[in-house]
């Protein structure tokens, strides 16, 4: 009985004080705060996006609320069967005043680390770095049903289960069109506007590759989100 007595004791002590600690801890690094798109890419935020993987009703609730506050405007799409099956996908169509060459398919955590990658980085750098606001992403696509490389003998691509973007370009107010392929060798503050963007895309996704890891990534920017941390 003794026993039992102090179980409940602790257990009630230990809501109390998770309770308290909710209360006083801030968002971004609450781990019991529901994600929002304005949160800091720390640890906690990580681990609130891949605990979305086990809860799409959350995620799906996660990216209601990002389009509620101008972040994202998407649409949710059909599931899809075959080789390469999608559950509960979405159709990104924009990002708040940031326009997309075209919209694209996105597995919903993708979809919502790539509404923190735009708010948090890629439009404050345009205009801090360049003078001149975001105003169009333009990719080369997410959702293909292919392996790596699309080599045969290899695994499944991210890209097969819409959990990658793979981005060419950004467009400014003023008129100026950068492109990863040109930027990116080049000096001056448009190619360390490009570099920038890629290095700050790290803390955003489980993996960021670029025209520096091989020649298949000279015109692009492959955003990911298996993995953790990989950035090269």
């Amino acid at each position: 009985m003794r026993y039992w007595t102090g179980t409940i004791v602790i257990f009630i002590i230990a809501i109390l004080c998770a309770l308290w600690l909710g209360e006083r801890i801030p968002q971004a690094y609450n781990p019991f705060a529901p994600l929002a798109v304005s949160d800091a890419p720390n640890l906690i935020t990580r681990y609130k996006l891949r605990r979305l993987d086990g809860n799409p009703q959350a995620c799906l609730d996660a990216l209601d609320r990002a389009q509620s506050s101008g972040a994202i405007q998407f649409t949710r799409a059909e599931n899809m069967g075959g080789k390469c099956p999608l559950e509960n996908p979405v159709r990104v169509r924009g990002f708040g005043d940031v326009a997309l060459s075209s919209s694209y398919l996105a597995s919903c955590r993708l979809a919502l680390s790539s509404a923190m990658y735009v708010s948090q980085v890629a439009k404050p750098l345009a205009s801090e770095k360049l003078g001149s606001p975001l105003t169009r992403i333009d990719h080369l696509g997410s959702y293909a049903c292919r392996n790596i490389y699309s080599k045969p003998d290899a695994r499944l691509s991210e890209h097969a289960t819409a959990e990658a973007l793979d981005i060419a370009g950004f467009r400014l107010k003023d008129g100026r069109q950068l492109t990863v392929l040109k930027q990116w060798p080049q000096s001056g503050e448009e190619a360390q506007f490009i570099h920038a963007l890629f290095s700050e895309s790290c803390p955003y996704f489980g993996n960021s590759i670029g025209p520096d890891y091989n020649a298949a990534h000279a015109n692009h920017f492959h955003l990911g989100m298996r993995w953790f941390g990989f950035c090269r």
